[in-house]
């Protein structure tokens, strides 16, 4: 998945150990979540009946999990002892199963893989080490996620906490006793970022030997350029900065024309002009779009047109009829476009009405003496590099050759060169007018009028509302889908990266759910670019069950969190510095401009994420989305609840990950 999907908080950054024992996680008693003494009935038939019960228990009236729930009975005290708001007992719960699974890897006898997060010294090394103090402390850090499997611990792949670890055992900030394993320094982060998302401000709090000066410098000399390290700052010894945190600041970049309407060719823009046209509300939709009426018009008359006049007769009727139809994929590669499949939108389109699934494609039918004889020579790969040291081996680089290599012939087999793929007229034609039309989208410039609309739709959202329908796997009666956002801000001032232009968009909030901002982004963006009435933000915050899309994970980057309780008991009990990124503002800066945005603006100029997003959504044949059009909630068909099953082409839309934080948190 922000997965996107998309970034979350995370409870705690404690990764179990085989060697512990099950059960409460804690030290402190008090901590444990309180276990309900059983009835005298409940033991009766235990071991016959556990099973069953177990499979009767899963669900509960809302469709959500059991064994979810915050409120906690305290046996002793008899009553309610948490908060609603609390999320221990979940975390216990989620941490408990990733235990059971470690200690059956252990039972197993399977052999436990290397891991990035344990980095394991000689006894007699860390016997001879100098024992020093460690101080509880914050570490405010920032990254690029690109090549990154995410920011969180995992024993298995390449994260921003396994180098950062790395490099504070390198520095000796961490002795070599406490390096095989992060919970014995504490380590907890305050938001979780998932795969290849960026974090202009984060942090994570732990116990460091901090004795020694110039501790950031020898840190961040140990790090790759796109992991820095911000400062150092002490803190009580019971502070987390994933508890202590009030609430974060994230932005989101996308090219300014994805405030474009739907081509009135294209599926969506049909269905919008017919409901317009039905419910008789043209007055009030062309006024909405007046500053960008005529704009795909004279794209067709000036650019469009002259491509298609050029073209034989009957190449043109097959690319006319093309033309305005979602990119079926052929092998790796999109074949109307070249580009490679599955970019960071999320969403495939479906079949065309009335087709069954495995019937070949217009492209195959009509093409048939053309196919290339190997993968095309234009496909890209679409992936971030490997940051890596096994990226030359993934990349397919042949590694250097052993003196034992050397020292025999080398064998080559016998294999004809691919030759060149040669285009149809029809796929050359495609490919012209499909650039055409990105080009034509760049040049775009967006308009203080459409600035207003969106930034309408985004004041939708501040204050305290039920985002049942911006997460997965909530139901709206689950208190935990209420969140509360203080601000939603759209920049006045777009940024020009060479022929795009961009908008900045910055929401501050409490906490996230998982995919939350992405899919306010694509809310907010659909509904002004669809003229919708700005009443189906309002809806959407109602028990009906409407598919929002997720826009691409690409443009999210957490801008920072912020510490304000903490830092006013800081100021007046602990005699401690506050909290805050503002000091270290400039180096921030330079570094989102060199690696984050940078990252950012190159990623969509090579796969036109934000294009093929939107593309997609405009030509995906389903009711799904329909709720934009003035036929309201009523014209889109909706899903029962969270648990139902994900429409087709919508899959990986809505997937989640199961090894997600038990809040369901982004952040």
């Amino acid at each position: 998945m922000v997965a996107e999907d998309g970034v979350r908080g995370e409870p705690n950054g404690n990764v179990p150990s085989t060697s512990e024992p099950k059960g409460n996680l804690s030290k402190n008693p008090s901590d444990a979540p309180a276990i309900a003494e059983p009835t005298a009935d409940a033991g009766e038939g235990r071991g016959r009946h556990d099973g069953r019960n177990k499979q009767h228990r899963r669900l509960d009236a809302n469709g959500r999990r059991k064994g979810r729930d915050t409120k906690r009975k305290d046996s002793h005290r008899g009553g309610d002892h948490r908060d609603p708001s609390d999320k221990r007992p979940r975390t216990y719960e989620w941490q408990e199963r990733k235990r059971r699974r470690l200690d059956e890897d252990k039972n197993s006898g399977r052999q436990p893989e290397p891991s990035y997060m344990s980095i394991q010294f000689p006894e007699e090394e860390i016997a001879a080490e100098e024992r020093r103090p460690k101080r509880k402390v914050a570490v405010l850090i920032g990254y690029a996620g690109t090549g990154y499997h995410g920011l969180q611990i995992n024993h298995r792949e390449k994260t921003i906490e396994g180098d950062l670890f790395a490099a504070l055992v390198a520095a000796k900030a961490i002795s070599k006793a406490n390096a095989d394993d992060p919970r014995k320094s504490s380590f907890v982060r305050c938001a979780r970022t998932d795969k290849g998302v960026h974090a202009a401000g984060n942090m994570i709090s732990l116990k460091l030997i901090v004795e020694d000066s110039g501790l950031v410098k020898r840190i961040n000399d140990e790090l790759p350029p796109q992991i820095r390290v911000w400062g150092i700052q002490r803190t009580n010894n019971a502070f987390s900065c994933y508890q202590s945190c009030d609430s974060r600041w994230y932005e989101y970049l996308m090219p300014s024309y994805c405030l474009l309407p739907p081509h009135p060719e294209s599926y969506l823009g049909k269905k919008v002009l017919e409901s317009v046209k039905e419910k008789g509300v043209e007055d009030e939709y062309a006024k909405r779009l007046s500053d960008v009426k005529d704009y795909w018009e004279e794209v067709e008359k000036n650019e469009i047109r002259p491509i298609l006049d050029a073209l034989d007769p009957d190449i043109r009727e097959t690319v006319m009829r093309r033309m305005h139809v979602a990119d079926f994929v052929t092998g790796n590669t999109t074949f109307n476009t070249g580009e490679t499949s599955k970019p960071e939108a999320d969403l495939e389109p479906g079949p065309l009405d009335g087709e069954p699934t495995d019937k070949p494609t217009e492209t195959e039918e009509e093409i048939p003496d053309t196919k290339p004889e190997g993968n095309p020579t234009d496909a890209s790969d679409g992936e971030p590099a490997s940051t890596g040291e096994d990226s030359a081996a993934t990349a397919g680089q042949i590694p250097e050759p052993t003196d034992a290599a050397i020292s025999r012939p080398i064998e080559t087999p016998d294999v004809e060169p691919t030759k060149p793929r040669e285009l149809h007229p029809v796929e050359r034609a495609l490919r012209q007018i499909k650039a055409t039309y990105v080009a034509a989208k760049r040049r775009y410039r967006v308009t203080p009028e459409r600035l207003s609309q969106l930034q309408d739709a985004l004041d939708r959202y501040t204050g305290t509302k039920n985002f049942h329908n911006y997460t997965i796997q909530k139901a709206h009666g689950d208190p935990s889908a209420r969140r509360t956002i203080k601000s939603f801000v759209a920049s006045r001032e777009p940024i020009q990266i060479n022929d795009t232009e961009w908008l900045s968009l910055k929401v501050h909030g409490q906490s996230f759910m998982m995919h939350q901002i992405r899919k306010m982004v694509g809310m907010a963006v659909l509904v002004t670019r669809c003229a919708t009435p700005l009443a189906r933000v309002d809806e959407s915050y109602s028990a009906a069950r409407i598919s929002i899309p997720k826009a691409p994970s690409l443009g999210l980057l957490l801008e920072r969190p912020v510490f304000e309780n903490y830092n006013r008991r800081a100021r007046e009990q602990y005699n401690l510095a506050e909290l805050d990124f503002a000091a270290h503002e400039a180096e921030i800066q330079a570094f989102k401009d060199a690696h984050i945005y940078r990252r950012i603006f190159e990623l969509e100029e090579k796969e036109n994420s934000f294009h093929t997003f939107f593309h997609q959504i405009d030509h995906y044949k389903s009711a799904y989305f329909l709720w934009v059009t003035a036929g309201g909630l009523d014209a889109a068909q909706t899903r029962a609840g969270p648990m139902e099953a994900v429409p087709e082409g919508l899959e990986d839309n809505e997937s989640g990950d199961e090894e997600q934080d038990p809040a369901g948190n982004e952040g």
